[in-house]
């Protein structure tokens, strides 16, 4: 899809910096991946000690 976007220059350019990404482009579908990623992480948190899978890691990595 093409849009047209506003953006600082010095913010691009130094997160295209700092990424090493080449292009305007790649550098803000990276930032939008990464913030999508970060939001799913943040909902899986959620399920921190609701989920009881009963595992034995010991048995599981092999020690008796």
């Amino acid at each position: 899809m093409r849009t047209t976007l506003d953006l600082p220059e010095d913010l691009l350019l130094k997160a295209m910096s700092l990424s090493q990404i080449k292009t305007k482009t790649q550098v803000i579908t990276t930032a939008l991946q990464e913030m999508i990623r970060k939001s799913e992480i943040s909902d899986l948190k959620s399920f921190k000690g609701k989920v009881d899978l009963d595992i034995d890691l010991d048995t599981l990595r092999g020690r008796h």
